[in-house]
């Protein structure tokens, strides 16, 4: 069977990258960290975010002027000073803002598994069906955990869903660079 994905069939053609392994073993490392410390990454993973918005804030901001034609600058404009206040509550407030953050979270993971399950009964009897359902069912298991422990949960919950990820993300990482030269 040959792949079809530009992606892919670059990724064999060129073969194992030693830059893709190091950033691999590092996300590694830091998603370790992450899980060890979960408390820090969630301060981390705060301060990240309410750096984003800032940034968001300042891009809308840039766009509503640059746009001014094409209208509605007021509610751009007013966008891009939401993004940017929220930006600064998160960063001045960051237990706060990790307690919204971890609502948000648990929100997103309830409706996602939600839509999953939804998704999976329109696909059934389609192979491997149940898998998407099998995955809805425990987002929303997730989802209803993390909200009944909020907001009790959320000084480490974000932390360690950071490392669970880039823990996963690294070890892909290593995987895929570390695959054999296709001839």
């Amino acid at each position: 069977m040959r792949t079809t994905d530009p992606e892919v069939r670059d990724r064999e053609r060129t073969g194992g990258s030693g830059i893709g392994i190091i950033v691999g073993i590092l996300l590694v490392i830091i998603g370790l960290a992450a899980i060890a410390r979960p408390v820090y990454a969630t301060i981390a993973a705060t301060i990240a975010f309410g750096w984003i918005f800032i940034f968001a804030g300042i891009a809308q901001f840039i766009y509503a002027f640059g746009s001014r034609g094409a209208g509605q600058f007021v509610w751009k404009l007013l966008l891009s000073i939401l993004y940017f206040v929220a930006g600064l509550v998160v960063l001045t407030n960051i237990l706060p803002g990790a307690i919204a953050l971890t609502l948000i979270l648990g929100i997103t993971i309830f409706i996602q598994g939600a839509l999953q399950v939804f998704i999976a009964f329109n696909l059934r009897p389609a192979r491997n069906w149940g898998w998407v359902l099998f995955s809805g069912i425990l987002g929303i298991i997730l989802g209803i955990l993390i909200w009944s422990e909020w907001p009790f949960n959320a000084d480490w919950l974000l932390g360690l869903f950071v490392g669970i990820t880039l823990l996963f993300n690294g070890i892909w990482m290593i995987i895929l660079s570390s695959l054999p030269r296709a001839t």
